[in-house]
């Protein structure tokens, strides 16, 4: 089944008006916190279907409102929703009482912390970071919990959300919203050693592309990548060393040195990077010539080999750009019998 509908967030003071469904038994939106709208009734455009619905379920006439783009919800169940959504900072008359549910003004910041669903949460981060028209394609699996997403055509990455032990929560949240929100997940990490004929090892480092969303030039891990809902930590580890260095070999080569914990906050590029993961470290142990490497260049600029015991240093005390964890240096130090 197809349906049409439109999807409106009314705006005022820093809130946006949300409606908590709570009437009708058998909504699929039952018990969420939504914007208003409806379906479009015959031969309606979606403006025409936006301005009833809206004055219907709140008594508000739009006067300034914004297309933002079109949502595609693939329920899971056998319907296939093309939601237009709008935004609208303009409006006259009194609020009155919905029929379907309670309508309330909340804090945008606070609009997360409602019972939405998980895509409802990555629309509401493209509303407040883009000002294009967005095509936005969610597929949930028939029991709420999303399964893939994708943004103008192009598959977004989505997260297994874990406890900060590690263990898989059920929910599957988009990566974006992940790392605004801090919400814990699961990397791989991936140190490429060599004996360095001291007595010690050198650890290959990565230098961050320009590019990236998070500590970009900064040095790195030698390869390291998040766990993809659905997947684990092994082949994490398999696909990062291929895709980043040009690594291809197999899990028995690599070893297990522990799990790591570890998170922080910062701004990059104007916007707010909250980042709790949940870290398989691995070792790799098998000759490396780097100059034979095949970097991604969309993630690593360049790579090079540095004594475990200098890193260590340059870490500690800050004198190289770095987003290494000196904790997990020393698991690592405790692997190679160095610390």
């Amino acid at each position: 089944m197809t349906q049409l509908s439109t999807l409106c967030y009314l705006e005022r003071d820093g809130k946006y008006l949300m409606l908590h469904r709570t009437v009708k038994k058998n909504d699929v939106n039952k018990d969420k916190w939504i914007g208003v709208g409806g379906h479009f009734e015959a031969d309606e455009s979606p403006e025409e279907c936006l301005l009833r619905e809206v004055w219907e379920e709140t008594g508000y006439t739009l006067t300034s409102y914004r297309y933002r783009g079109i949502v595609t919800f693939v329920s899971g169940d056998g319907v296939t929703e093309y939601m237009s959504l709008f935004t609208a900072d303009g409006f006259t008359g009194k609020q009155l009482p919905c029929d379907e549910g309670q309508l309330e003004w909340v804090e945008k910041e606070d609009v997360l912390k409602l019972n939405i669903w998980e895509g409802d949460k990555i629309f509401f981060r493209l509303l407040e970071e883009t000002e294009a028209f967005f095509s936005l394609k969610l597929v949930y699996d028939g029991s709420g919990v999303l399964v893939s997403a994708a943004l103008n055509g192009r598959s977004m990455e989505l997260f297994d959300v874990r406890t900060r032990e590690g263990a898989l929560t059920g929910i599957v949240r988009e990566r974006g919203v992940a790392h605004r929100d801090g919400s814990p997940h699961a990397t791989s990490h991936i140190w490429v050693v060599r004996e360095n004929g001291t007595g010690g090892y050198d650890l290959l480092l990565q230098k961050r592309s320009a590019c990236k969303d998070s500590h970009p030039g900064c040095y790195d891990i030698s390869a390291a990548g998040h766990v993809a809902a659905g997947d684990d930590y092994p082949e994490t580890a398999l696909r990062e060393l291929w895709e980043e260095l040009g690594i291809r070999t197999i899990g028995e080569k690599l070893h297990f040195a522990g799990f790591h914990r570890g998170g922080f906050e910062a701004v990059f590029y104007g916007k707010p990077f909250r980042d709790y993961e949940v870290s398989a470290v691995y070792i790799y142990r098998e000759r490396v010539d780097e100059t034979a490497l095949c970097v991604q260049q969309s993630e690593v600029e360049s790579v090079r080999w540095m004594d475990y015991q200098e890193c260590v240093q340059m870490v500690k005390e800050g004198s190289m750009p770095n987003c290494i964890y000196e904790d997990e240096l020393l698991l690592v130090g405790r692997f190679l019998g160095l610390a």
